[in-house]
């Protein structure tokens, strides 16, 4: 799970914060020291912690206290800031060209995943109302161009292929030719893995980028690789001053230090996560949403569009609206329990709502289809007055929800202890991160911008 360890190693700073009325500078000192640790196994990067930690220390002690907020969580406040900064602060979109179609080369290490990010990129773009296509200009790889093919097919774009007796920059150059006449109005260029110490394939790219002249270059990068995820970053970026970075396997990156760094070392923005093996798992890169994934605060733009997908805008609005105001019931939760089966990973969902994945650590909650069944099954026993209002709850209603739900009392106390637990982070987000997180009108912002 992304950040999984980082995550939790914040969680339980900010807890030992939260339980202070006033912070000392002894209590501070020691925070930042756990801040400086946390980074560091994560496998940030040395100077990026270094930096990280001194501007949040001298922030911290400067005079930016809210009245509305404790110490304590004006300290959560300003680490959510300085992480948004990290990450890049503003979400780096797409440059389309004014006149289509717009060219995108895509360049990385062998197994990086950059075939499948190609045709993930086109199921992406398509739902923006797109018509890409897929230019094969992996000739060495066996079988490349055919899993291209067969990856296109399934995102239902087309893929323009010349066998392996052409040379790569012929094929780009065909393939964009040929999408003019097919009226698609963007080239993904799918070229091959590559070390990035060898100099021959690296002077084809140079070649490609000269003779095509791309729109856009990026990078796929394997999260996993942690800070050798940056060297590989700054090595490409030398030689073809690439626009932006897609950050694949990011679902399987406990640490997080390949997304924490390279933004701040190279100055290259992430623009999409790869969050799984599917084609819908390609997500656009929001700073501002990762840092309350990272920092245990939940994702609920993304949740929200993930959510538009299956329900109705108006349903979509009143989610948020509860969600924004903390009224958030039992009866919202079994709702988004009946739809989470369609929108992804239950994991990954849950880490979107404000709270879960410390309730998931501590709880050491298993989240799979059968816990899934469990929880439905309990909510589904309440009157509709306990979902709305389960604060009346008492231990006659959770001897009856356990025999009607034929699970336990422990079971039903768990669900009860574990929702409180929920609504808590929501209040504490809404009081520390007012307007920024919430801002109506953030979710639907197009993805693309246009490049002159």
């Amino acid at each position: 799970m992304a950040f999984e360890g980082l995550t939790e190693r914040f969680q339980n700073i900010f807890k030992k914060l939260r339980g202070k009325g006033k912070l000392s500078e002894k209590d501070l000192s020691e925070a930042m020291r756990e801040v400086r640790m946390a980074l560091l196994e994560a496998d940030v990067n040395y100077k990026v912690v270094k930096s990280f930690v001194q501007t949040l220390t001298e922030r911290a002690l400067g005079s930016e206290v809210a009245g509305s907020l404790t110490p304590g969580q004006q300290v959560v406040k300003l680490v959510h800031e300085e992480m948004i900064r990290l990450l890049g602060e503003n979400t780096s979109r797409i440059g389309t060209a004014s006149k289509p179609p717009t060219v995108v080369m895509l360049a990385g290490l062998q197994g990086s995943g950059k075939t499948t990010t190609v045709a993930k990129l086109a199921k992406t773009l398509k739902a923006q109302g797109r018509r890409p296509m897929l230019a094969a200009c992996d000739i060495y790889r066996p079988a490349a161009v055919k899993q291209l093919q067969v990856l296109g097919g399934q995102a239902d774009a087309p893929v323009f292929s010349m066998g392996d007796k052409s040379g790569p920059v012929d094929i780009a150059k065909a393939a964009v030719a040929s999408a003019e006449r097919q009226d698609c109005d963007m080239v993904l260029i799918d070229t091959a893995g590559r070390l990035h110490v060898d100099d021959d394939l690296m002077m084809e790219l140079e070649q490609i980028r000269d003779q095509v002249k791309p729109h856009e270059i990026l990078l796929v990068v394997d999260a996993m690789t942690g800070q050798d995820a940056v060297n590989v970053t700054e090595t490409f970026n030398s030689r073809l001053d690439v626009d932006g970075v897609i950050l694949t396997k990011l679902d399987g990156d406990t640490r997080g230090g390949a997304a924490l760094s390279i933004k701040a070392v190279t100055g290259k923005p992430i623009k999409f996560v790869g969050m799984g093996e599917k084609l819908d798992a390609l997500e656009p890169f929001h700073p501002d949403r990762m840092a309350s994934r990272i920092l245990g605060m939940g994702d609920v733009l993304t949740l929200i569009e993930k959510a538009q997908t299956q329900i109705d805008e108006k349903k979509a609005r009143e989610l948020e609206e509860k969600i924004r105001k903390s009224e958030f019931t039992l009866e919202d939760f079994l709702d988004q329990f009946q739809q989470m089966k369609a929108m992804g990973p239950l994991d990954q969902l849950m880490d979107m709502i404000p709270g879960m994945s410390k309730i998931k650590g501590a709880q050491n909650m298993e989240l799979s289809e059968k816990e899934m069944g469990k929880t439905e099954a309990i909510i589904r026993s309440m009157t509709l007055q306990e979902r709305r209002k389960p604060e009346i709850i008492n231990g006659s209603r959770r001897k009856r929800i356990a025999a009607g739900s034929g699970t336990s009392v422990q079971m039903v106390n768990r669900l009860l202890k574990q929702f409180a637990e929920m609504q808590k982070m929501m209040r504490l987000m809404n009081q520390t991160l007012p307007g920024k997180m919430m801002k109506k009108g953030n979710a639907a912002a197009p993805f693309f911008k246009k490049k002159r």
